[in-house]
């Protein structure tokens, strides 16, 4: 279901942004340019571009490198992946930490002609981030419950 929501909001984001771009261009043409377009329309790429990580995540089709999986056996495979699951958790956690101080610190800052928050589009990463920890915290337990590892992962 969360998926499903995901995308729906991927879609709604891509949309939003072809639709402003459009019209800005057409205004542009015009004589009057929309002077605000822009800024909100970077603030829908960065909503966009974290929802279609964590999408990419979920369906494992993230890059990856599988040349040292690939020269292992099925144990050694399973053990490295999921030794990769709980650096890649770490990680996220570590930027989770980062990103949350980063947004608040851009909170007062107002940006453009929208005076909008700064913490509107720093908000994405706080948010894509916790969306990533939640899809990799999810992959490791399905991964560490197939205790007996398989012939090869479709990881890549």
């Amino acid at each position: 279901m969360l998926r499903n929501l995901e995308s729906a909001c991927a879609v709604a984001l891509l949309t939003g942004i072809v639709i402003l771009v459009g019209i800005a261009a057409v205004a542009r043409s015009m004589g009057s340019p929309i002077i605000w377009s822009v800024e909100v329309a970077q603030l829908l790429f960065v909503w966009l571009c974290m929802l279609a990580a964590d999408l990419a995540m979920q369906q494992r089709r993230h890059f990856c490198m599988s040349l040292l999986p690939d020269s292992l056996g099925p144990r050694g495979r399973h053990a490295l992946e999921a030794v990769n699951l709980l650096i890649v958790i770490a990680l996220l956690v570590f930027l989770w930490i980062y990103a949350w101080r980063n947004m608040v610190l851009m909170h007062p800052r107002l940006i453009g002609a929208t005076q909008m928050n700064g913490s509107l589009i720093h908000a994405s990463m706080v948010v894509g981030l916790l969306l990533l920890l939640r899809t990799s915290v999810a992959q490791l337990v399905a991964h560490l419950r197939n205790m007996a590892p398989p012939g090869k992962t479709d990881r890549c």
